[in-house]
């Protein structure tokens, strides 16, 4: 695990850090979408996020305030060889304490395989780490995805390091449909706590490519046979 980070100019520098580049840095991918949200937010809580915060039934975490965020931070959990990989990790300083934030971004994609599946493929040690440091029951998680076990045991473990007061497992949705989120809501139940939802915000100065990234969006709507309303003037009236 890396300890020693250098400070980034802006989305293209989230490319390098990626596993598979190639595969993974494209337009309507999470990687390249969660990079252009954050570097977007101007060393600040990407708005959606820090909206989430600052709207929780948990008036500790009100007043949300960016210290750190590192772009996919890897923590090494024991019970296996690969480390678990959050696309950004951030420590933030809220009212009354301070909170480590493993973000976990989706637009397409899935939250993979199955407890029940990483378990036929021998994961078992590493999967009883995670069911005792989260306090599951091993018997009644096997159709839960396993991405977010281990994303969530990154985010204890981070507050644990930092000495933090909270551990939060965010997923950044960049999808219109809400896809997968009855396996969020699925997960979030079986910790005993409710899922919520956000929205997107997109800022950035002129040039920086918000009305380009929009009309992708558009198109891949489009493509996806999604219904959408594109509204180009929001100076309208309660009739239209």
């Amino acid at each position: 695990m890396k300890r020693i980070y250098a400070p980034t100019t802006g989305p293209k520098d989230w490319k390098r850090l990626l596993a598979r580049p190639d595969r993974h840095w494209k337009a309507m991918f999470s990687a390249m979408s969660v990079a252009q949200s954050w570097e977007a937010a101007d060393d600040a809580l990407p708005r959606e996020i820090a909206d989430l915060l600052n709207t929780s039934d948990d008036s500790d975490l009100h007043g949300a305030e960016l210290l750190l965020a590192i772009p996919e931070y890897q923590v090494e959990l024991p019970g296996g060889s690969r480390s678990t990989q959050t696309d950004v990790f951030a420590l933030v300083r809220t009212r009354a304490s301070l909170a480590a934030l493993a973000v976990e971004g989706k637009v397409d994609e899935t939250f993979g395989p199955t407890v029940a599946a990483k378990r036929s493929e021998g994961a078992g040690a590493r999967l009883s780490f995670l069911h005792e440091l989260l306090g599951l029951d091993a018997t009644a998680t096997a159709n839960l995805r396993y991405q977010l076990l281990h994303r969530t045991a990154a985010a204890v473990i981070l507050a644990q390091r930092f000495r933090a007061d909270s551990a939060l497992l965010v997923v950044q949705s960049f999808s219109p449909e809400d896809r997968w989120i009855e396996e969020f809501e699925r997960f979030s139940s079986a910790l005993g706590v409710q899922a919520r939802k956000g929205f997107i915000v997109l800022t950035g100065e002129v040039g920086t490519g918000k009305t380009t990234m929009l009309e992708c969006l558009r198109d891949w709507l489009t493509q996806q046979s999604v219904e959408f309303a594109y509204l180009f003037n929001s100076r309208v009236n309660s009739d239209q």
